[in-house]
């Protein structure tokens, strides 16, 4: 199958890290988050991959090139562009898409997802991890025929739980994900079908889009219940970054 990787992000809540760079090319250890993802999906001998470009796209087009961009090549980002990258000495394909700069996730989706022949194609964020069952989810997928799976996590908690009574705390835990709450934790798979419920650039893949397959019962939940985090922040970046360093890095195990 094809994976469709949502890379077009401002990231603006890291700190400074993306003025230069994209936030797919925050690097955890020597590695760009970008990198960490493909990984996740190599495991399953899963290797061609459409990135949807946006914010500081050329950097992340360079990258994969490994050279400079030239007028050529720009031209050819605008309708998909396409190159072999090595990685745990398995020959990737990558094809680069320029999804514009103001477009919203679910107008990526729908650039991306037109130029993907299959008629089924994974999807994700550029900046989440997880050690996730991508053999199952494909299967949940397969077996219930719905137009989206979507892979739902329990979100860690950040602050720690007290419960009071008359003001005498009879509960104190520390932090814990939240068992009895589940978000979007992107891994998803796609049926192009889907992609007529997207209007056009300025459609956000997480509002109407999705509440429309959820309304008419097309939306389908993966639950994932061990390690996922995603690099929103400095924090979340510092937290992936000690993991490795620890290693302790269940998304590459």
């Amino acid at each position: 199958m094809k994976v469709a990787i949502l890379a077009g992000g401002f990231g603006s809540r890291l700190d400074g890290a993306t003025n230069l760079i994209p936030k797919p090319l925050v690097k955890i250890g020597k590695d760009p988050i970008i990198v960490h993802i493909m990984k996740i999906y190599l495991k399953y001998n899963i290797k061609d991959f459409y990135i949807a470009l946006g914010y500081k796209g050329g950097k992340l087009a360079e990258f994969f090139l490994k050279r400079k961009l030239n007028k050529d090549n720009k031209k050819k980002l605008r309708y998909g562009l396409s190159t072999n990258f090595n990685l745990e000495k398995k020959i990737c394909k990558v094809t680069l898409l320029d999804t514009g700069l103001n477009t919203m996730t679910g107008g990526r989706v729908k650039r991306i997802g037109k130029i993907i022949k299959d008629d089924t194609f994974l999807l994700t964020y550029g900046d989440g991890v997880a050690n996730i069952n991508l053999k199952k989810l494909i299967i949940l997928h397969k077996k219930n025929r719905k137009l989206v799976t979507v892979t739902a996590v329990n979100p860690p908690a950040r602050f720690g739980e007290l419960k009071i009574k008359k003001n005498t705390v009879f509960k104190f835990s520390e932090k814990k994900s939240i068992t009895d709450s589940w978000i979007n934790g992107g891994f998803f798979v796609i049926n192009k079908k889907f992609l007529k419920f997207i209007k056009n650039d300025k459609s956000i893949l997480e509002q109407e889009p999705l509440e429309k397959v959820c309304k008419i019962g097309q939306l389908n939940a993966y639950k994932h219940f061990n390690f996922w985090q995603c690099m929103d922040t400095k924090r979340d970046r510092d937290k992936l970054n000690n993991l490795l360093k620890k290693k302790q890095a269940p998304w590459l195990s």
